[in-house]
């Protein structure tokens, strides 16, 4: 079975955005938002990733991988 991996460290790089001014942006805590960067999550919520597509100008596919194990 595959799983999904959040490649939210790629996109912090690219649109050069630190980890505590996301978390300030989408609203969230700078713990919770490490664990989803750090992919030590097994969910999130649609409103929470439709919050951080918002703030990095990206869409939910740029963020999720899908991974064949």
């Amino acid at each position: 079975m595959g799983k999904i991996i959040l490649r939210l460290d790629r996109m912090m790089v690219e649109r050069k955005m630190s980890l505590n001014e996301l978390a300030e942006r989408v609203g969230i805590s700078n713990v919770n938002l490490s664990k989803i960067k750090n992919n030590r999550v097994t969910a999130i919520r649609f409103s929470t990733l439709a919050a951080i597509c918002e703030v990095l100008d990206c869409e939910a596919g740029d963020i999720l991988e899908f991974q064949k194990e």
